[in-house]
């Protein structure tokens, strides 16, 4: 990228609204009271199930001043925006991108960085030494339940505040949409990393509820699938959004999920735990995959490299993606949401300043693998070179720490090279969470497993968007996988895919065994039935006791 468009897109993005924390109906004054609120109300309330030590000292809110908040649709909808911002949340102890798991844990990326010493936590998950003392499991354990307790708050006061004109029942069922949504969503990130953990579905306000039991994987995943429902028969289409709303929950979002976490209990790690038949959630799965594409409401991007620019961000392709902006709200290095941005452009982009393309160098984790680089078709050649950047050797700066255990292959969806950063938490691309191809591949995926429906036809149609021929394997699940992986490499999928499949064991074995002396020598063995799941934190096992995972 030439430096005349780096200028163009700086302009751009610091231009851009802040699509959660601001909208045309809020004034600047009243989000200030609001952060006040949220700080004051809103965060003591979900940790009561985190661990909060200084909750039981903080002033406890009366009910009054609640009620005296929720008198107005702007109101609801400034709280409800509170519900979206721990999904931005990516620092407080350490750094907790959930890519840290869904790339580096498997065999899509290394972990990079300086050397084998820069972030530990990440080097432990990497090479399946994670105890349960991990500060990046704890962080991202703290952050989900910071968002449910503030959903839970936005569903108890949103209830049975009074309609109007404003404040009409369609609106308000679409701000409840929203929680449910949102709530659904942490508790879906909880458990493919945790397996089932607290259920706690309401606002907890005396110290005797505190301390909550484990839940199980049924349970956990019965809850999700309510509250994606409820989502489902409230929220509003894509297209009905002002352009201000891009980017909050939607109708063709919600049955994505649905999709999505019917396919995770239809897949054989998670069924098996599981009361019903891997058939019966598929076919549910097949249900809402064909809702999504019967709306008409997405379609794959033109360029595939579109879907991962600051001008592509909620574009046709999009159906959900957490909003990131370069405003500088707040201060670095202050802990969980105190900033708009996203620290994923500085965490991935190359240690070098030359290779930046705009002498804005980055600390080089989430090195794609070679494994994963020879997964690609010959003929593959723009999706692998919009996923993995191959550096010219002539500008490292320093070989050493640009190399990690002999790759030296970047991150390129999220490293937005040729355009500099003004803080190191500003970052402001967008993180694609469910892509409209993602959705094909569910829904084919869904097929093969409930034995109705052409499965080849999507899984092609995603392949011909890349410039590629239609699938000739003749065992369409493996070509499926392959699709997966190649498609959606470095988004943060591969980890969670190998696991729900059953097979993550066979993968990470044949994966270790085509990497280096000196990669194999930090890595630990696989064990079958513990490193599909990652421990409870222990912090939070002392705080409200409950049974760890087996193993850890």
């Amino acid at each position: 990228m030439n430096k005349d468009k780096g200028i163009k897109k700086k302009d751009y993005f610091e231009k851009k609204e802040d699509k959660y924390m601001k909208n045309d109906k809020i004034q600047s004054t009243q989000w200030n009271k609001h952060k006040a609120f949220l700080s004051f109300v809103l965060i003591p309330c979900s940790l009561l199930v985190t661990g909060c030590k200084d909750y039981l000292t903080a002033p406890e809110p009366g009910v009054q001043q609640l009620d005296d908040y929720f008198i107005s649709a702007d109101a609801a909808k400034a709280d409800i925006t509170g519900c979206y911002t721990p999904l931005m949340w990516e620092f407080n102890r350490t750094y907790s991108c959930e890519w840290f798991i869904g790339d580096i844990a498997s065999d899509d990326a290394l972990k990079g960085g300086q050397n084998t010493l820069d972030m530990g936590n990440v080097y432990d998950i990497e090479n399946w030494k994670t105890t349960s003392n991990n500060d990046l499991l704890l962080d991202f354990y703290q952050a989900q339940y910071q968002g449910i307790g503030r959903c839970n708050l936005a569903l108890k006061y949103i209830e049975s505040m009074k309609e109007d004109t404003v404040l009409t029942p369609r609106l308000k069922n679409r701000f409840l949409g929203e929680a449910h949504f949102l709530r659904g969503y942490y508790y879906f990130r909880l458990l493919r990393v945790f397996g089932g953990t607290p259920l706690v579905t309401k606002v907890l306000e005396t110290a005797a509820e505190w301390k909550q039991p484990r839940a199980s994987v049924q349970a956990v995943f019965n809850q999700i699938i309510s509250d994606f429902q409820f989502a489902s028969n409230n929220l509003w289409l894509k297209s009905e959004y002002a352009s201000s709303d891009l980017g909050r929950a939607t109708k063709g979002a919600a049955q994505a999920m649905l999709l999505k976490t019917y396919l995770y209990m239809a897949s054989p790690y998670w069924n098996k735990q599981l009361e019903g038949e891997a058939g019966e959630y598929a076919k549910k799965a097949v249900l809402y995959g064909d809702s999504v594409m019967a709306s008409n409401e997405y379609s794959l991007c033109t360029e595939y490299a579109d879907n991962f620019t600051l001008e592509g961000e909620n574009g046709p392709e999009s159906v959900f993606e957490i909003q990131y902006s370069a405003e500088p709200w707040g201060d670095y290095n202050e802990g969980f949401g105190f900033t708009s941005g996203t620290f994923t452009t500085r965490l991935v982009r190359s240690r070098s300043a030359v290779i930046s393309r705009c002498n804005d160098a980055g600390w080089g984790f989430d090195h794609p693998t070679q494994n994963l680089f020879n997964e690609f078709e010959a003929e593959d050649t723009v999706r692998r070179a919009t996923a993995i950047l191959v550096p010219d050797p002539a500008e490292m700066e320093n070989a050493t720490e640009e190399i990690y255990l002999g790759s030296a292959y970047l991150n390129n969806k999220y490293g937005l090279y040729g355009i500099r950063l003004d803080h190191d938490t500003r970052g402001p691309l967008n993180n694609k969470q469910i892509r409209y191809a993602d959705v094909l591949l569910m829904t084919a995926e869904a097929r093969l497993i409930a034995g109705e429906g052409d499965a080849k036809a999507l899984i092609d149609k995603v392949r011909e968007r890349a410039g590629l021929e239609g699938t000739t394997e003749g065992d369409l699940t493996k070509a499926l996988r392959h699709e997966r992986r190649v498609e959606l490499a470095m988004e943060g999928h591969r980890w969670f895919d190998i696991v729900r499949w059953g097979n993550a064991k066979a993968v990470m074995d044949a994966y270790k065994a085509t990497e280096s002396e000196e990669a194999q020598s930090h890595i630990a063995t696989f064990i079958e039935g513990k490193h599909e799941i990652f421990p409870i934190p222990v912090e939070e096992i002392e705080l409200n006791p409950m049974e760890q995972n087996p193993g850890y």
